[in-house]
């Protein structure tokens, strides 16, 4: 008969949920760089097919939308970036979860020995000893519990914190680029032409330059409008 063993059974390693948690995150992180790294290639690429079109309004438009999506393929890294600093503080949580356990399990060992002594022989007078023991081990672990709550409180608090910004920064300077591109798609007159008649002459080159410089400036000059932690 063993108390140890069935609690083994029963509570599984304190940190091992957030070390899920962590290992998860690194996995997304890497696929958010890769996402952008890819953008930024199809970028390049739509621009370089746009010049094959021997097509004024196309070969322009192309170049300056190519320009755009590279640069939601910035904010993606940006964005995988800051997954990792969230990350980082997660760790914090993890560690003193890690460290906690051993003064739980000192705790329940000196219980489970106390217990078995006494069934053995109630009169030992090891149990006078073992319960000192569990005296200190009680002492230490309800300061490495009480630490564990505050760090787990503040370290989630912040992480998340982190977290949720990079998620606003990354959907709202990507929506506002994507509202830029729809301008420029604008520029393209793309009534019908029967055969025979040339297409129309491209007449907005100096609007999609106004266009690419303006979701430039809006870039630079983002800043984040969110709750305040």
């Amino acid at each position: 008969f063993n108390f140890g063993g069935i609690r083994s059974l029963q509570q599984p390693l304190l940190s091992k949920k957030m070390n899920r948690v962590i290992k998860s995150e690194n996995s997304a992180a890497a696929a958010h760089e890769s996402a952008g790294r890819q953008r930024i290639a199809i970028g390049e690429q739509v621009s370089d097919w746009g010049e094959t079109t021997e097509d004024e309004a196309v070969s322009d438009i192309s170049d300056k939308l190519g320009v755009l999506l590279a640069e939601m393929g910035e904010e993606e890294d940006a964005f995988a970036q800051n997954l990792d600093e969230y990350r980082t503080v997660l760790k914090h949580i993890r560690d003193t979860e890690g460290s906690v356990q051993p003064t739980r399990d000192q705790r329940a060992k000196i219980s489970d020995e106390i217990q078995r002594v006494k069934l053995k022989d109630p009169n030992s007078h090891k149990i006078g000893t073992l319960e000192q023991e569990l005296v200190r081990a009680e002492a230490q672990n309800l300061v490495a519990e009480a630490q564990l709550v505050n760090v787990t409180r503040q370290r989630f608090k912040e992480a998340y914190s982190i977290h949720l910004a990079a998620v606003i920064e990354r959907s709202e300077k990507q929506a506002l680029l994507a509202h830029h591109g729809r301008r420029l798609l604008n520029c393209i007159d793309d009534t019908s032409v029967v055969p025979g008649d040339e297409a129309r002459a491209y007449m907005h080159g100096a609007e999609a330059k106004r266009i690419i410089e303006q979701a430039e400036q809006d870039i630079r000059s983002w800043r984040i409008q969110m709750e305040p932690v």
